[in-house]
């Protein structure tokens, strides 16, 4: 089984937070890590931004990452948030086991 480690920005830590407790509710992803305070320097809409936000890190199945990149779009304040999978290449194999226990919906 393939997992990833998704990567997403939030405006607030109360957004992030929100974010993040859904996709674990919903069994989406088996984990969300918030980690509040970032800067960020981007262009957006032509002009050179700096904003403070929270980053948001979940961990899922990679056949997840669809369904859970469509659920954080609609539950965000960004008109285009920022979600990227990165592929998880190993670790402890009982953490893996954990990931994919936790991400399966109860019947």
């Amino acid at each position: 089984m393939e997992f990833r480690l998704v990567y997403m920005t939030a405006a607030s830590r109360d957004e992030a937070k929100k974010i993040g407790r859904t996709l674990v509710e919903e069994r989406l992803a088996a984990c969300a890590n918030v980690i509040d305070g970032m800067e960020s320097v981007y262009w957006w809409q032509g002009k050179l931004t700096e904003d403070r936000e929270t980053v948001l890190i979940a961990k899922t199945r990679a056949e997840m990452v669809p369904a859970l990149t469509e659920r954080v779009k609609a539950l965000h304040s960004y008109t285009v948030p920022c979600v990227v999978a990165l592929p998880l290449l190993g670790g402890n194999s009982a953490y893996m086991a954990w990931l994919e226990a936790e991400t399966v919906r109860p019947s």
